[in-house]
């Protein structure tokens, strides 16, 4: 666990797996068929995917941006002489990696109990999310195509998601 100096979500979280075990369940629970985590250590993401009545859906996490939210609350300054600002953010990458299993945790289950109550469907939540035939996700498909231009700009890809200088 990082020091903490101003408040950051997640910034406690001490290990992914009990949020991980929490999101199988929930997804089973749900019906789903099959339920994974990958870990991609070079860019710095946690990818969850499941199948849900033959659907396959994929929903990223990146601990890189948890890491810049986090840096950005917290920068480093010369009064920690106990680290260099290259092991601050080293260790806030490092805690990004297991925050993100909780924000996915937290995700899924609200995303879910919305369906269950019946506020939305889950198409409507996980629409953007699905994976099409040629593999890309739903909303990296329109981001790619006429539909962009003629709606005048990217959807639902958050600009830090493309914009990172930590790590």
């Amino acid at each position: 666990m990082i020091e903490r100096r101003r408040s950051v979500p997640y910034a406690g979280a001490s290990t992914g797996a009990k949020a991980r075990d929490e999101v199988t369940r929930i997804l089973r629970r749900f019906g789903c068929e099959s339920v994974g985590f990958m870990d991609d250590f070079d860019k710095h993401e946690v990818l969850l995917a499941f199948t849900h009545r033959g659907r396959r859906i994929q929903v990223r996490a990146s601990a890189k941006g948890w890491a810049q939210m986090y840096l950005k609350e917290n920068p480093w300054s010369y009064r920690r002489r106990s680290i260099t600002k290259v092991e601050h953010e080293q260790r806030a990458l490092r805690q990004g990696h297991i925050a993100v299993n909780s924000m996915l945790r937290d995700l899924i289950k609200g995303q879910m109990t919305a369906v269950e109550c019946g506020i939305l469907s889950f198409e409507a939540v996980f629409m953007p999310h699905m994976i099409t035939a040629d593999g890309r996700s739903l909303v990296e498909r329109l981001n790619d195509g006429d539909f962009v231009r003629a709606i005048g700009g990217r959807i639902g890809v958050s600009d830090e998601r493309h914009n990172h200088s930590t790590g």
